[in-house]
């Protein structure tokens, strides 16, 4: 199961490759736009639903990076977070 490649081909995160693991996917979240939301410079949820979605298109926002974040994570690492 170490070997499985996902997203963008990053290996998952194991208990060796912390240092590539988070190199890789921080680039992978800044191409997908993904990384504010990550970094924390985006922590607010919009407070209501406007005409252009600001609320909708956060919400997908979040859920498109913590899918990113729990499908490259090992899943004996995954339990601890």
């Amino acid at each position: 199961m170490g070997d499985l490649k996902v997203i963008g081909g990053i290996k998952k995160l194991n208990n060796q490759n912390y240092n590539t693991w988070s190199t890789c996917m921080m680039s992978y979240m800044q191409g997908q736009d993904l990384w504010e939301v990550v970094n924390g410079s985006e922590i607010t949820q919009p407070e209501v639903e406007d005409a252009n979605g600001i609320l909708r298109k956060w919400k997908i926002k979040v859920g498109k990076a913590m899918f990113a974040l729990k499908t490259t994570i090992e899943e004996d690492v995954l339990e601890h977070i």
